[in-house]
């Protein structure tokens, strides 16, 4: 059973990696821009475009790789971790995006990042 559950974690996550990266790349840049911190030295347009590539590359190996499958979900971990400067940005410099468009909303989202760090790692482990 923990065995599905993993699976499911892991396609739920390079899903959501893989279509996140999509939208790095198109319809969803401007958005995206909101969370790059200032203290990033890179053009903000192309720090989101650089973490589309990179979420989209992560959210395939997820997906699809098995031999490499517990270095992906750490690499997928330490990429969260990455990107959480970009939600305490958003948060502390009020920024709109993604429906988080409160206070609230955007400090209740800092919690998910652990999550998602945990669910990346777990999901990718090999059974014991």
């Amino acid at each position: 059973m923990a065995s599905i559950a993993r699976t499911t974690g892991r396609i739920f996550l390079g899903s959501a990696l893989t279509f996140a990266g999509v939208s790095h790349l198109a319809w969803a840049r401007e958005e995206f821009r909101a969370q790059v911190p200032e203290s990033i030295p890179l053009d903000p347009d192309t720090t989101v475009l650089a973490s589309g590539v990179a979420e989209i590359g992560l959210g395939t190996a997820l997906l699809f790789s098995r031999e490499h499958r517990p270095l992906v979900g750490k690499a997928a971990g330490v990429f969260f971790a990455a990107v959480f400067p970009g939600n305490i940005a958003q948060y502390v410099h009020k920024r709109d995006g993604f429906g988080l468009d409160t206070d609230r909303k955007r400090l209740v989202r800092l919690f998910f990042q652990p999550a998602l760090v945990g669910l990346a790692v777990w999901s990718t482990r090999r059974a014991s």
